[in-house]
């Protein structure tokens, strides 16, 4: 059950894998990824993208990304600002 904080939700999905290469965004493996979660605004997404990047940090292709969601949901408030 989630708190009504009064702030507006902006999703975010938080996901990572192994790239095949360092220079490239695709993965080794899709049916591997990680999928971290989906959260309410960009900060807590940025505290877990940042604990999984730090705990994957010695293998080299390891890579996990923010996307904001809400951008997707409503692709009117990017053009809105």
């Amino acid at each position: 059950m989630s708190e009504d904080t009064g702030q507006k939700q902006l999703l975010h999905l938080v996901f990572g894998g192994e790239l095949k290469s360092l220079g490239s965004h695709e993965f080794r493996d899709l049916e591997a990824l990680d999928i971290v979660g989906v959260f309410p605004n960009y900060e807590t997404a940025h505290a877990a993208w940042k604990s999984k990047a730090q705990s994957s940090v010695d293998n080299a292709h390891m890579r996990y990304y923010v996307v904001h969601l809400h951008r997707l949901l409503d692709p009117q408030s990017v053009a809105k600002g």
